[in-house]
C-alpha cells in the first residue's frame, strides 16, 4: 500500500513432501552400483554411505522391487531390489552427493500419502489470520483434496482463492475434476517433472494450461523459469523462450522461486520476467 501497488498474498501449504532424514556428516557421496538402504522407522540414527531413515514410514507399503526412487529433484536415483521388514534395499543408479532431508519421489507416482498433513490443517488457521488472498494446495491428487481444503478454510471463516498445484502423476489422471474444484491451477514443474519424467513435461504443461483455460480458471506456470539468474544477472536465451512460450500458450501468471527468494539478483530476475 505504501508503494501504491496491490500485491496479492499466496499462502502455500507444505503438503506431504517425503524426505530422507539426516546423515552423521550432513551428506554422503554415493557411487553407482552401491547398495543403499532406506529405513522406514522412527528414531533411526543418523545415516551414512549405507543407509538413511525416511520421513514417510508407509513408503515400504507403496514400493516394490524394480521401482525407481528419485531423490533431490531427480539428481540421485535408486532402484528398489527387495523389502525386508522396515527396510527398503536399493541399488544406487547415479553417482552423486546426497545431503540431509532431500526430497524423495517414486518415478510414475503412486504413493498413497494424502494431500493434507496435520501441519497443513494448522497452517490454514495461520493463513486465515493474515487473510491471505490465495491458498495453494501442494501434491493434490483429486477434487476431494481441494474440497477438504475449502471446507477447512470455511470452518475458520475464510474464503481464499484455492490454488491446485499439479505436481503428482495422480493429479494428471484427475486433472479435469481438480481444475473444476479449484479457482487457480499451478503447473508445478519441479516435482511433476520428477514423477512423470522431463520428456513428458512440455506436453503436459501445454495440456494443463489448455484445460484450465477451457474451464475459465486462472493458471500459473512455475519452477526454474529463470533458474540461471540465481547466480547470473541475465537469463539464458532458453529461459527467455520458456517464459515467452508459457505466455503464448495462455498462462495468466509466471512464478519465480529461488530466483527471487534466495538468488543473488532478485530484482533483476523480476525485471527480466516482466520484460
Amino acid at each position: 500500500h505504501r508503494l501504491g501497488t496491490e500485491v496479492g498474498i499466496l499462502a502455500d501449504l507444505q503438503g506431504p513432501k517425503i524426505r530422507i532424514e539426516t546423515f552423521t556428516a550432513g551428506k554422503v557421496e554415493l557411487r553407482a552400483g552401491a547398495a543403499f538402504t532406506l529405513i522406514c522407522r522412527e528414531g533411526v540414527t543418523a545415516g551414512d554411505e549405507s543407509h538413511v531413515g525416511v520421513s514417510y514410514l508407509g513408503l515400504i507399503n507403496d514400493v516394490g522391487p524394480g521401482d525407481t526412487l528419485l531423490l533431490d529433484d531427480g539428481l540421485m536415483a535408486l532402484q528398489v531390489e527387495s523389502l525386508d521388514g522396515d527396510r527398503i534395499h536399493t541399488r544406487v543408479l547415479t553417482d552423486g552427493v546426497l545431503s540431509n532431508r532431500k526430497g524423495l519421489n517414486r518415478l510414475g507416482g503412486g504413493l498413497s500419502l494424502g494431500a493434507l498433513t496435520d501441519k497443513d490443517r494448522a497452517d490454514i488457521g495461520h493463513a486465515a489470520a493474515i487473510d491471505a488472498d490465495f491458498l495453494a494446495v501442494s501434491f493434490c491428487r483429486s477434487a476431494a483434496d481441494m474440497d477438504e481444503t475449502r471446507a477447512l478454510a470455511k470452518a475458520v471463516g475464510w474464503s481464499p482463492h484455492l490454488v491446485a498445484k499439479i505436481e503428482r502423476a495422480e493429479a494428471i489422471t484427475n486433472l479435469e475434476e481438480i481444475i473444476i474444484a479449484s479457482d487457480v491451477v499451478m503447473v508445478a514443474r519441479g516435482d511433476l517433472g520428477v514423477e512423470i519424467g522431463d520428456a513428458e513435461l512440455p506436453g503436459l504443461q501445454k495440456k494443463i494450461i489448455r484445460e484450465a483455460l477451457l474451464h475459465n480458471r486462472v493458471v500459473i506456470t512455475a519452477t526454474q523459469m529463470l533458474q540461471s539468474m540465481v547466480d547470473n544477472p541475465i537469463p539464458t536465451r532458453a529461459e527467455v523462450l520458456d517464459v515467452a512460450n508459457a505466455v503464448i500458450d495462455g498462462t495468466d501468471a509466471v512464478m519465480l522461486s529461488a530466483e527471487s527468494a534466495s538468488g543473488q539478483y532478485p530484482v533483476k530476475a523480476v525485471e527480466a520476467m516482466v520484460r
